[in-house]
């Protein structure tokens, strides 16, 4: 019997690996067709059984939440997800089982929406600003925008009542529009939102460490202090009239983390290893963003997920985080908010042991900004609840 992992994990599924019908310039993961070329880039209706039964059975509690992405999901097929519904109910075994769906929406239709709304799906978006903006680097493989098409899509899903939250990339063309995006957003009825900063250099991670310099930028990628101007727009535009109504995830991760909690997203916790990722054919990797062979865990034809999941392996790979900080970070009075970022993005050479993170400048102008507001939250928090129990 398949015992359960002694951690709590998440996995993320690529049903389509690198596949898409976009060809954003920005993309990280088109690369993979280095690795997975046609033979194994859909997930065949085997593996799809292998995955859903033994994610159900290893994780340790008793909601399991499974998260679709890419490339494309949708490239899989509606008929495949339907089967991966079925199949969930077929190994759930009293387990409360959730979806959530990334997608960058242009072939959602009616079909696709009700799906969604029956299954209760929930949908990432992915839209970086108005017209100009999302359609610079978002178009599809045919070199047309995709603007009115998302906006489309988002029309399905406010039909059909399915819930949905917007994803926007930001780049070194958007990061100069935080309010102008969000008023955008607002616009279309997102109420959640994630504002994800996009920050690749030419070398891939496994090189970094035989690196004497810091590495060149993508053009694409935004500067170390634009993400922090953007976002400080976002909040001065959010704080005016929508706290408690308009969700921002980096800003509620922010705020748990003053509060004392987790927060809730992997680049702010102080190690990482407990979201990785599933190919196609059921290759483990560590996590999303280093789907490199020195990575890979194993297969689920070959391994139990439980076994890749609590491994030496992932261990010293989410403990590395912590265990790689250079000494400017263990200085710095922000740490508890970020414990360095992402580890991905520690790219800059600032002349020690360890490399610091490319978007420090931006999280140093966004902590700083929001400081007065998070401790009056608190502390407005904190005296709601004791209230509440005298």
């Amino acid at each position: 019997m398949t015992k359960p992992a002694q951690q709590r994990f998440h996995l993320m599924a690529k049903p389509a690996s690198y596949k898409c019908n976009l060809k954003c310039d920005y993309c990280f993961y088109l690369e993979k067709e280095t690795y997975y070329g046609d033979s194994k880039s859909k997930m065949d209706e085997q593996a799809l059984e292998q995955y859903v039964a033994s994610y159900i059975a290893a994780q340790p509690d008793d909601i399991v939440h499974f998260a679709w992405q890419g490339g494309e999901p949708m490239m899989a097929g509606l008929a495949f997800f339907r089967r991966a519904v079925e199949l969930q109910r077929q190994y759930a075994k009293g387990k409360t089982i959730t979806n959530s769906f990334q997608t960058n929406g242009v072939g959602i239709d009616e079909e696709w929406a009700r799906f969604f709304a029956e299954h209760r799906f929930l949908i990432g978006i992915s839209i970086d600003g108005d017209a100009p903006l999302h359609d610079a680097y978002r178009i599809s493989v045919n070199g047309k925008p995709t603007f009115e098409r998302v906006k489309s899509a988002i029309g399905f899903l406010k039909k059909y009542r399915v819930e949905f939250n917007t994803m926007t990339v930001v780049n070194d063309k958007n990061w100069k529009h935080g309010k102008a995006t969000y008023q955008l957003l607002k616009s279309l009825g997102s109420q959640h939102m994630q504002f994800i900063p996009i920050v690749e250099a030419e070398t891939e991670p496994s090189q970094l460490r035989s690196l004497q310099e810091t590495p060149a930028i993508q053009p694409f990628s935004v500067p170390r202090e634009g993400y922090g101007q953007f976002m400080v727009e976002v909040f001065d535009e959010w704080r005016k009239q929508d706290v408690g109504q308009i969700h921002i995830q980096l800003l509620e991760s922010v705020l748990a983390t003053w509060l004392g909690y987790s927060p809730g997203l992997c680049i702010f916790s102080e190690n990482c290893g407990n979201a990785l990722v599933a190919e196609a054919n059921g290759d483990i990797y560590s996590c999303d963003h280093f789907v490199y062979p020195e990575y890979k865990l194993g297969n689920l034809d070959e391994l139990e997920l439980a076994a890749m999941v609590d491994s030496p392996q992932q261990r010293d790979f989410g403990l590395a985080k912590s265990e790689t900080l250079p000494s400017t970070c263990l200085s710095c009075e922000f740490r508890p908010l970020c414990h360095g970022g992402c580890p991905k993005q520690r790219i800059i050479d600032a002349g020690e042991a360890y490399r610091h993170n490319y978007l420090c400048p931006s999280y140093k102008k966004l902590f700083a900004h929001t400081s007065d507001f998070m401790k009056n939250t608190v502390q407005q928090i904190r005296q709601q609840m004791h209230q509440g129990r005298g």
